[in-house]
């Protein structure tokens, strides 16, 4: 919760506006700044925010935004949406706000003068509110995290935005888990109520049970699974069939699988390739020889998008590791993302989904666990492991295992687990 029950708002504002003076001038984040606002202030600097930004980037308009819109899985629970929480926008001088898997602002609806007074920051359908555009703010942080997330007044990192209190929750694909977007009440401090979050919570879970009912039962044959841990060429199954990929094709099918609303062909390029010297052609040329491989029918262009639901391993283990289920994610983890790849976007998947294996082990504490993990291929090196087994179990050859370690990697006393 953003405000503790009995906590004076103005002095929370007041407590705040000093505590973000403080982050964006020395960097530092002191109490009673919470850890998820906290967080999000660092990604938000890191991501070259600044506070003194006095709008959002409107990316969608017209008839681009109206097409986009009618294809996006949530429009068909919008009615749900209005019916829920429509009123209690129009009454309370809120507005009610879904956005897409980006932060993307979809639809923002609700009372007409605070609506106004919205628009003058471009809290708009179409405008780009990812925490990585916009800083701090419920529903771009929220999609950012994948839980609910209430931001209070001066909590945003945006100045222009701290006289506004906000709450969001995640929506995902009943079927696949995927997130799509989230579903957002935006007002003033009155917000702040833990049941404005609450609120959101029960909408996005109502959300999700009314497009489980609308979804058509999926002939299996009609989908495409994909395997890519733990191994350089990933396997897909699609059409009945199992076909091993080459190195780039796996690539493109990771990046493909993340983003079903799909992705221009400058979006593949930048998400590919570091060399920028690489061209379109070459680009399109590896596209027609993965629609050869996979069908037709399968993949589509502008955007490039797969046309039948897609389950993946990465999926499976993210989600279990989102409910706490860390065994069973560990069971399905045979290894890092395509080891071998070199495009940046997938290193960069590489490298969270490793960490979050990594963290939710050691968090855990399970000796078995860690074990399996620090003597599997991966793991032989990794120093944080090896130093949370030796916690849980200290046996000689653990102990001999992480001196060694220590005595390779460190070079200011800290030992730094190698990047898979």
């Amino acid at each position: 919760m953003a405000l503790e029950p009995g906590a004076d708002p103005a002095e929370r504002v007041r407590t705040m506006r000093r505590a973000h003076e403080r982050f964006t001038t020395a960097g530092a984040v002191t109490r009673p700044v919470r850890s998820v606002v906290a967080d999000s202030w660092r990604r938000s600097a890191r991501a070259r925010v600044s506070p003194a930004d006095t709008g959002a980037s409107v990316e969608l308009t017209a008839g681009d935004l109206g097409a986009y819109r009618a294809e996006h899985p949530l429009s068909r629970v919008m009615p749900l949406f209005r019916e829920l929480m429509g009123g209690f926008a129009k009454d309370g001088e809120h507005l009610l706000a879904v956005c897409d898997a980006h932060g993307r602002m979809l639809w923002v609806e609700g009372h007409a003068t605070t609506r106004a007074r919205a628009g003058r920051m471009n809290f708009v359908p179409g405008a780009r509110w990812a925490e990585s555009a916009m800083g701090t703010n419920a529903p771009g942080t929220a999609v950012a995290v994948d839980r609910p997330v209430q931001v209070f007044a001066t909590e945003h990192f945006v100045r222009e935005v701290q006289s506004w209190t906000c709450a969001a929750a995640p929506v995902h694909d009943p079927r696949t888990g995927r997130l799509l977007g989230a579903v957002d009440v935006t007002g003033g401090d009155g917000l702040a109520h833990p049941h404005s979050l609450a609120f959101v919570q029960a909408v996005a879970r109502a959300a999700e049970s009314q497009l489980a009912l609308l979804a058509p039962e999926v002939d299996p044959a009609d989908t495409l699974e994909l395997t890519a841990l733990g191994r350089d060429e990933a396997l897909v199954l699609v059409g009945g069939r199992k076909r091993r990929l080459s190195r780039r094709h796996s690539e493109i099918m990771v990046l493909l699988a993340r983003h079903p609303e799909g992705l221009s062909g400058d979006e593949l390029l930048c998400a590919l390739y570091e060399d920028e010297a690489v061209t379109p052609v070459t680009l399109r040329a590896e596209l027609t020889r993965l629609r050869q491989v996979l069908g037709p029918e399968v993949l589509r262009s502008r955007p490039y998008r797969l046309a039948v639901p897609v389950t993946s391993d990465v999926d499976v283990v993210e989600r279990r590791l989102g409910c706490g289920a860390v065994t069973a994610a560990f069971s399905v983890y045979s290894g890092p993302l395509l080891p071998g790849a070199q495009a940046p976007a997938v290193v960069r998947l590489r490298r969270r989904l490793t960490d979050q294996m990594r963290a939710a082990l050691i968090a855990r504490g399970d000796p078995d666990l860690l074990s399996d993990w620090a003597h599997a291929p991966w793991g032989e090196d990794d120093v944080e492991a090896w130093r949370a087994l030796a916690a849980v179990r200290p046996t000689a050859p653990v102990v001999a295992r992480l001196r060694a370690l220590d005595q390779e990697f460190a070079t200011d006393g800290y030992g730094r687990a190698p990047r898979p």
